[in-house]
């Protein structure tokens, strides 16, 4: 069982396909900055380790019994970045696994972790699928999302996509492959997404990345800025495409009427929200150069706003309560937030005890595409709502 952490990444890397794919020329130029990490990446990281163990106990007992299970967990709990929620997100994972299998006909062959090599459709493209099973005819392709941050779908996931070419080609000689099923699987937001294809429709799809993939490993092809293409590029903060898209966009000025409409208004900010972004990143490139000693003109680092804390909390309370403080002065009781209840107790119990205690408030509204799933909202009401009431002429 390799550790997550130390293994290579290709330059057109799977998690990477919908970057290179829409930008060609983004993987040659990102090449020259570091590929940085950060603490969110490293704790995904560790939770990926843990999901392999219990999916390898579950499914392998004989070589990963009871015994190594728990000496491997215990030794991944030793990790500064482990946190006991991590248990149950990594259930929630093994659970979707096993349900799924359960439901086939047959028990369905299992892989896991299992190294794709992907050189049929990307020049020197390897990658590491979370878990593969295969029965019926269908490729099942599962991926565990460990981030809270956007909701990934598994429709047309270009990364998940390209690990099913790779896990095609891989077994396609052992067994008739007619049909392709992607799964993501990101507990902490509880999104389950899952998507299917007939096996034509994915090797169409190889037919297209096959010819993105040549130009993006020459770095040939057009640059193509967009919020979602530039996200995680590494050359988002240095790439003059982006950065002239974005002026553009932010300082274009011509005779116009005075005021916009809503047309204008849905124009701008569809081809308009990565300015700020953008401007963001560059913030973020000038504040690390001027950190390294290099001369950003007209910028400077300096020492933000600072912060206090106690060097012995215990002892300055205990002086504090020598001079006559009254300690009930010094703490504050709270109760925990529902969310932080359900991690403590667990999302089973959680439902089983105190669920039918717990009402969902609908969220603040929030501006959004409208190719997003969600129903969409107005604040119209009816004459019934309005008047109170719903007899005729509003009388009671």
């Amino acid at each position: 069982m390799a550790g997550h952490a130390e293994r290579a990444h290709s330059l057109l890397s799977a998690s990477g396909a919908h970057i290179w794919m829409n930008c060609t020329p983004s993987a040659r130029l990102g090449e020259q900055f570091p590929d940085t990490t950060s603490e969110a990446a490293a704790e995904g990281t560790l939770a990926h380790e843990l999901a392999e163990m219990k999916l390898r106990n579950y499914f392998y007992t004989m070589d990963f019994g009871k015994r190594k299970f728990t000496t491997a967990v215990n030794k991944l709990k030793k990790e500064s970045l482990w946190n006991d929620e991590m248990m149950g997100y990594t259930d929630e994972y093994l659970d979707y696994i096993k349900n799924l299998a359960l439901g086939f006909p047959s028990s369905p062959y299992v892989a896991i972790e299992k190294q794709i090599d992907l050189s049929a459709y990307v020049p020197e493209g390897f990658g590491t699928c979370d878990c593969v099973l295969i029965s019926g005819g269908t490729i099942h392709v599962i991926d565990f999302k460990y981030g809270k941050g956007v909701p990934v779908s598994a429709e047309g996931n270009p990364q998940l996509a390209l690990y099913a070419l790779g896990a095609y080609e891989a077994y396609k000689i052992l067994y008739q492959i007619e049909r392709v099923e992607l799964h993501i699987i990101q507990p902490r937001i509880d999104n389950f997404s899952n998507w299917g294809c007939p096996l034509s429709e994915l090797l169409t799809f190889g037919k297209i990345v096959r010819e993105k993939a040549e130009l993006a490993y020459k770095g040939e092809g057009e640059f193509r800025p967009s919020t979602d293409t530039c996200r995680f590029c590494r050359a988002k903060g240095h790439c003059r495409a982006r950065a002239d898209e974005n002026v553009k966009l932010a300082f274009a000025i011509g005779k116009k009427p005075p005021l916009i409409t809503n047309e204008e208004m849905g124009e701008y900010l569809r081809i308009g929200k990565d300015v700020a972004k953008w401007l963001g990143d560059l913030q973020d490139v000038a504040l690390a150069d001027c950190l390294a000693g290099k001369d950003v003109p007209g910028w400077k680092a300096v020492e933000g706003r600072g912060s206090r804390d106690w060097t012995d909390m215990d002892a300055a309370f205990a002086k504090l309560q020598t001079e006559g403080i009254n300690e009930a002065v010094l703490w504050e009781r709270k109760p925990l937030t529902l969310a932080q209840v359900e991690k403590v107790v667990g999302k089973s119990d959680f439902a089983t005890i105190v669920g039918d205690l717990v009402v969902k408030n609908p969220g603040k509204p929030a501006l959004v595409e409208a190719s997003d799933k969600r129903e969409a909202i107005t604040n119209k009401v009816s004459a019934a709502e309005a008047f109170g009431g719903d007899n005729e002429n509003g009388k009671k």
